[in-house]
């Protein structure tokens, strides 16, 4: 299963940021452990010998990733490096060309290059020729190298072969029994040094070595034998096959568990957003109409009756759309519903790559309930006191007129709708800008637990917001897109980060947060501007 090291479901599944496995992996390290001593010793037998050196291995034993950390360790200014790959170039000529190539002579051939060896090693510069897969070369060609580390009285170039083990018995017989080359040969890592290995590559990707049971780390180890690049491919496929377990279980509970983990948490939103908007579909205003005023036709007459009905719960609510967009005031003699969106439109939560906590989305999906309304009694005037005049007054042959009582004008209830607090937005902006920089000042040895990361920065905005000032976030960039990554606290150690998340919320905990060092957060924001 080993095709799946790149697979996104493979990535998804354990929340790697790459395959930690991969032959070249982004800000890879060195692993000192075996290795750094004999890179050591080569350097000093560049120095002080004058013999063909061999690093001689099994395949999968770090003879090539030790050829490059010779070369990348090596002065440039005093040091002229040629790789050559023997895979396809066996006989002397095709060597010789690539080294008379590297070193930019015109005549292929031994004099000519041991002539620039010596012309290099007068301006204080010495030749090393580094040649992979060497178990490939004739035995002319091994002569032929050992020639050019013997060199002449003018100069000598410092020959490194990288090998595996069956070329030592062909070098013995080329050099007829004489002192002509030293042999290093790799040693396998112990099975702690296999631990320390795998627990700097998962952290590389963002994990730990806890993501490995005891008996999965002495599975690698014995079918490795503790050779790293072996390491590399059974770890894959011991953690290829528990994935595919757990899945292949959570079939048989059901269709949802087969699916990664992102479209789970999005699922369980949309499924929490259409309850949500379903019980908020009873929560309407009643059926009531404001208060309304009752007049007579022109020619009658009666007092003004104001009838102003308020539902049980003490007065009409207005409430607004979203968080801060007012609807319209209802008019007079109109009923106005509550109106609400569902949960996982309003929280945005469309394009978000791991979804935010639900918390954080009824925080942002949630409409604004308004002041309720507090109606005004109206005012009524008294008329002034009549003058004295007849009980009755004569007026045109039809119906008597009854007597005249002042309309009261009402006074308009006064409507205080609440607004969305607004100074909490520039908090929000700050953290945006401002989390970078404390990112920046975080030890890189030091630890944080990721909670989650969204697609939009409002999501992670939300989250911060609804959680406290431990919760931060940053940008990062995933599949070339951005990313906003939100973390919780600073640790000195990774127990001390895992001891931290047990005591987080029970919500906060279901997206399963887990430590990472500031270190490689803090290239991932670099790489992000």
């Amino acid at each position: 299963m080993t095709s799946l090291h790149a697979d996104e479901s493979f990535l998804d599944h354990y929340q790697f940021t790459h395959d930690p496995f991969a032959a070249r992996v982004p800000g890879f390290k060195f692993f000192p452990a075996l290795r750094k001593p004999v890179l050591g010793q080569l350097h000093h037998l560049a120095r002080y010998s004058q013999l063909l050196l061999v690093v001689s291995g099994p395949d999968g034993s770090g003879k090539t990733l030790l050829r490059q950390a010779l070369v990348a360790s090596t002065n440039k200014q005093s040091v002229v490096s040629v790789v050559v790959s023997a895979k396809g170039s066996t006989d002397p000529a095709s060597i010789l060309r690539q080294v008379a190539q590297g070193l930019q002579v015109q005549r292929p051939d031994l004099p000519a290059v041991l002539a620039q060896v010596a012309q290099l090693a007068l301006t204080g510069q010495d030749v090393y020729i580094l040649i992979d897969d060497a178990e490939d070369l004739s035995d002319a060609a091994l002569t032929m190298l050992m020639s050019l580390a013997a060199g002449n009285a003018e100069g000598r170039a410092h020959v490194f072969l990288f090998a595996e083990s069956q070329l030592l018995p062909r070098l013995d017989h080329v050099s007829a029994g004489d002192e002509r080359f030293h042999v290093i040969e790799l040693q396998p890592y112990s099975e702690d040094e296999t631990r320390d290995y795998l627990s700097q590559r998962l952290e590389g990707a963002g994990q730990g070595v806890e993501l490995l049971t005891e008996e999965q780390l002495e599975e690698i180890q014995e079918r490795s034998g503790g050779w790293p690049g072996l390491v590399n491919e059974v770890a894959r496929d011991v953690l290829v096959d528990d994935m595919l377990a757990q899945r292949a279980k959570g079939a048989r509970g059901g269709f949802a568990f087969n699916l990664p983990r992102k479209h789970l948490l999005a699922l369980c939103v949309v499924i929490v957003g259409v309850m949500a908007a379903w019980f908020m579909q009873g929560r309407v205003a009643d059926d009531a109409d404001a208060p309304v005023i009752t007049e007579l036709p022109l020619g009658e007459v009666a007092p003004v009756q104001v009838q102003a009905e308020v539902p049980a719960s003490g007065a009409p609510a207005i409430q607004f759309e979203g968080a801060n967009q007012p609807l319209p005031l209802p008019l007079v003699g109109e009923a106005q519903p509550v109106i609400r969106e569902p949960l996982a439109q309003a929280a945005g939560l469309g394009g978000v790559e791991e979804s935010e906590g639900v918390g954080a989305a009824i925080a942002r999906g949630m409409a604004v309930d308004a002041v309720p309304v507090v109606p005004v009694a109206p005012v009524v005037q008294a008329a002034p006191a009549p003058a004295p005049a007849p009980a009755t007054v004569p007026v045109a042959p039809g119906p008597a007129a009854k007597p005249v009582v002042p309309v009261a004008k009402p006074v308009a209830p006064t409507v205080v709708a609440s607004q969305a607090p607004r100074s909490q937005a520039p908090a929000a902006s700050a953290n945006s800008t401002g989390s970078a920089g404390w990112y920046a000042t975080q030890a890189g040895s030091r630890f944080t637990l990721q909670i989650l990361g969204a697609r939009q920065e409002s999501g992670a905005q939300a989250f911060v917001k609804a959680h406290g000032s431990e919760y931060r976030y940053f940008k990062k960039l995933h599949q070339g897109q951005p990313l906003y990554v939100v973390t919780y606290g600073s640790f000195a150690t990774r127990d001390a980060a895992q001891a931290a998340l047990r005591s987080l919320p029970a919500k906060v905990q279901a997206g399963k947060p887990w430590p990472r060092n500031f270190a490689g957060i803090q290239q991932e924001i670099a790489q992000a501007r």
